[in-house]
């Protein structure tokens, strides 16, 4: 049931509201002044207001103002016994669901209350709707692994406990993410993003935090960070070993004090968010080398979650490949495609070093480019884009008929691509996979022909 928070300076008031919105069953919170008010709200998960205009200390205006900025999705009732018309514009001009004259009308009270709760559903169903719409894809296979992945999501989803996905790119982290998180009490709270590895390191504080107008040369006004939009819902900080250590000092901050400050800002503001992370680097390694702070670790790791690469759940092959088959197909066709026996062997001798991203993108282009409704062998080598992996006593013979100049670059540009995909298209983080300079990197992809495919 919906919970409605009071804040009045007349207890006569709290009272005879508290007994009629408890006794149409509501969950009733109350406060005497704006600041326990706000404090309430950043406290417990609200989802109606009743404020009063006249306030001691401050004002129900300022108090309205603070809540339009730090919880915009709470509906404000504005209420006064010594209401006029400039005043209730102004209330209503600021975001106010109603302005209410005491002494209050039951009849008219229960209406506004039933109207301004319809709307907060609503709301919430359409951030639902939206969280579902997004996730365009569902967890595929069988396998031991893809089975612990589901009984870890099970056990974990119904907590708060905050969870850290590991997993090489293109496992499907994210997937994992918002399964838990539509598992969870706040599935019709915002679920929200942030991926560390592609913010400028100049501006991730304010992605994270917001900042306030002016606090630097664009800021022509104040903005909400991600941390403050996924209040009462859930944070997924996606490949956030890639986060400086300054950055790392502030979420560590936040997460033990469940507060912060926008860049540029003074005022301490409380949250109340999940958080759940991801990396596809090998966060033991990091902390040795000292680009993670293991304190921070120990706070996001509560449960591991380790999302099987596709070369080591070979056996949902067939099954992903149908998936992505019926999503894929045409809108002429009368059925999807489908592999041949020796086609679905080949897929499941290629390493997939782009794991299901990279199955997903073949699925696609070979339901664009094919023409067969049975996807022959030949289609397959064709498509793929990359010979199935060597064993090392084959390594040779597949240069057999090149010269020197020929086979050093044929290795090249397969090891190049195979470091790009593992990076998910980020010429930096390849760079550094392969111990080389970014710019001697580009250099070597534009010699090869070699394009990064995000």
């Amino acid at each position: 049931m919906s919970s409605i928070l009071i804040i009045d300076d007349e207890p006569g008031i709290r009272t005879v509201l508290r007994d009629v919105l408890e006794d149409e069953g509501y969950t009733v919170l109350a406060a005497e002044d704006g600041a326990q008010g706000l404090a309430e709200l950043a406290a417990s998960s609200v989802d109606l207001v009743f404020l009063d205009v006249w306030l001691p200390n401050m004002g129900g205006i300022e108090v309205l103002k603070r809540i339009r900025e730090q919880f915009p999705d709470v509906e404000v009732i504005m209420i006064s016994g010594h209401a006029n018309i400039s005043l209730a514009v102004q209330a209503t001009k600021m975001g106010a669901f109603d302005f209410l004259e005491k002494p209050l009308s039951l009849d008219r009270t229960m209406t506004v209350v039933r109207n301004a709760i319809a709307i907060e559903d609503l709301r919430r169903e359409n951030r639902t709707l939206k969280n579902s719409i997004f996730i365009d894809d569902r967890m595929i296979g069988s396998s031991p692994g893809m089975e612990a992945v589901r009984g870890l999501i099970e056990q974990a989803a119904g907590s708060d406990s905050r969870i850290l996905i590991l997993g090489e790119n293109g496992t499907g982290k994210e997937l994992v993410a918002r399964e838990i998180h539509a598992r969870s009490a706040r599935a019709g709270r915002p679920f929200v993003e942030l991926n560390c590895a592609a913010i400028p390191e100049s501006l991730i504080e304010s992605e994270l935090f917001g900042h306030e107008k002016g606090a630097f040369t664009s800021a022509l006004q104040r903005r909400r960070g991600k941390v403050e939009m996924a209040h009462h819902g859930t944070l997924f900080l996606d490949e956030i070993a890639d986060m400086s250590l300054v950055t790392q000092a502030k979420v560590l901050r936040v997460l033990q004090e469940m507060r912060f400050e926008r860049v540029g800002g003074e005022e301490s503001l409380s949250v109340d968010v999940r958080v759940i992370s991801a990396t596809n680097k090998d966060i033991g390694e990091q902390i040795r080398s000292g680009r993670f702070r293991e304190d921070l670790f120990f706070r996001i790791n509560v449960v591991p979650i380790t999302v099987p690469p596709l070369r080591e759940r070979i056996e949902d092959m067939p099954e992903l490949v149908d998936y992505f088959m019926g999503k894929f197909k045409r809108p002429s066709a009368m059925e999807p495609k489908t592999v041949s026996p020796e086609g679905m062997q080949l897929l499941c001798a290629y390493h997939w070093p782009g794991n299901i991203r990279e199955l997903k993108n073949f699925v696609e282009r070979i339901n664009i480019m094919a023409e067969e409704p049975v996807i022959s062998a030949s289609s397959v080598k064709s498509y793929l884009g990359a010979p199935p992996r060597q064993e090392a006593d084959g390594t040779l013979s597949a240069y057999a008929a090149m010269t020197l100049a020929e086979a050093r670059d044929s290795f090249e540009r397969d090891l190049i691509a195979a470091k790009l995909r593992e990076n998910g298209g980020n010429i930096s983080r390849a760079a550094d996979a392969l111990g080389v300079y970014a710019s001697n990197l580009h250099s070597k992809m534009k010699k090869l022909k070699i394009t990064a495919e995000k």
